[in-house]
């Protein structure tokens, strides 16, 4: 039987070289955009705190100021100032019952202001009488300073200082987080009546009391008057 052959004409053999280029090309393309998806690192992603005190990966997530100075002692002149004035002497007279009352706006389970003004006076005395100040209460109390940063995404000392020298943190999230603990404890340890004075502040601005909180309505129910029969 004879062979039959075939003969592709000039255009065919045009096009199927210019096909083969093309899918020669597209591949060369895959291979090294894969390359380097392989070797190049992954990207940092900054990672912030919601309201309720959970990281989420949000590029864009910025993180708000604190609604008042640490040495805004006397707080604003608005609808908290009577709470502010409150705030300024719990601080400077009873701090124990003021850091307790930080930390039942914050977690109101029952017990919680008990369970944290007694140690805390307790560690307060000891201070005063074997130091001569207030030097262990600091180390108790400022673990809520970081639980209010977290609860409300507010920025610390370190990334608060840096934004008014018009810089950036050039750090991944933990060192970041451990720099700003460190400030927390710092604040405490050096500025401790005026840390407890501007958390309660911002807690009494953003919380309402627990109690005013799980308060339910009451319903008042008043009897009808009394009917009288009209004259004719």
């Amino acid at each position: 039987m004879a062979k039959a052959k075939y003969e592709l004409l000039p255009n065919q053999e045009q096009q199927g070289s210019e096909t083969k280029h093309e899918t020669k090309s597209s591949t060369t393309a895959t291979a090294t955009a894969t390359a380097k998806d392989v070797g190049a690192p992954p990207s940092a992603v900054p990672i912030g705190w919601t309201a309720d005190g959970v990281p989420v990966c949000d590029p864009m997530m910025q993180r708000s100021q604190w609604q008042s100075g640490i040495f805004s002692c006397l707080g604003k002149n608005d609808e908290f100032y009577s709470s502010d004035l409150e705030v300024c002497l719990l601080g400077s007279m009873a701090p124990c019952v003021l850091h307790g009352s930080n930390v039942e706006r914050l977690g109101s389970a029952p017990g919680t202001f008990a369970n944290h003004c007694l140690p805390y006076t307790g560690l307060f005395l000891l201070g005063n009488c074997f130091f001569g100040w207030n030097c262990l209460a600091p180390w108790f109390s400022y673990p809520n300073r970081t639980s209010i940063r977290h609860k409300f995404n507010l920025e610390g000392s370190c990334e608060a200082v840096t934004r008014c020298c018009g810089g950036s943190l050039l750090m991944d999230e933990d060192q970041r987080e451990q720099c700003e603990s460190a400030c927390d404890f710092a604040t405490h340890v050096f500025c401790h009546a005026c840390a407890l004075c501007q958390e309660a502040r911002e807690v009494r601005r953003r919380l309402p009391h627990p109690a005013l909180a799980t308060s339910q309505p009451v319903l008042v129910m008043f009897p009808p008057g009394g009917q009288t029969m009209a004259k004719q």
